[in-house]
């Protein structure tokens, strides 16, 4: 009763004009069950550079945290922090160590600040010792500590700079 349309079907030249014969090019995927009341999302896209991580207001993280990339903190932190670029936001708290490449600072921070580049803004309160490569200390910040500076803040201090004594008992020959 029902044809099924030939206005859509390839034409294979070398047949004279006629349809080509189907042909299954792509490979097929194996289904995957998805269980009852679930629903099956694309994979999450990876952060662009330009939108950062974000700790929320009424949120408070017990932990260290460690990214490659940007990271805002608005809440609460007890743990320390390893991030590109760091901004606490005025009414957020850390409490611990932060290494970043770039630190601005508008809020708490109880413990050592390690960066290559450090803002306190002036809404800044530090309580602890940084170690900078540039720093920037607007008028009204409150800070309690040592500041130093160094070539490269981010690297660890014991690797570059230790020497090793070697200890020989002088009783002792062999």
């Amino acid at each position: 009763m029902f044809q099924k349309s030939k206005i859509n079907e390839p034409i294979d030249p070398r047949a004279g004009g006629k349809p080509a014969p189907p042909t299954n090019d792509r490979q097929q995927l194996p289904e995957r069950p998805v269980a009852a009341g679930r629903t099956v999302s694309a994979p999450a896209r990876p952060a662009t550079p330009s939108s950062p991580s974000v700790i929320a207001p009424d949120l408070k993280v017990v932990g260290n945290l460690i990214t490659d990339g940007d990271l805002q903190i608005e809440g609460q932190v007890e743990g320390d922090i390893h991030a590109n670029t760091l901004i606490v936001g005025q009414g957020a708290e850390v409490k611990g160590e932060i290494r970043s490449n770039d630190v601005t600072v508008n809020g708490r921070v109880a413990g050592r600040i390690k960066g290559r580049k450090v803002r306190l803004t002036e809404t800044a309160n530090v309580d602890g010792d940084i170690l900078h490569a540039s720093i920037s200390i607007e008028a009204g910040a409150h800070f309690e500590g040592s500041i130093h500076r160094a070539e490269d803040p981010l690297k660890d201090a014991g690797t570059s700079s230790s020497k090793v004594m070697e200890l020989t008992n002088p009783e002792k020959k062999t």
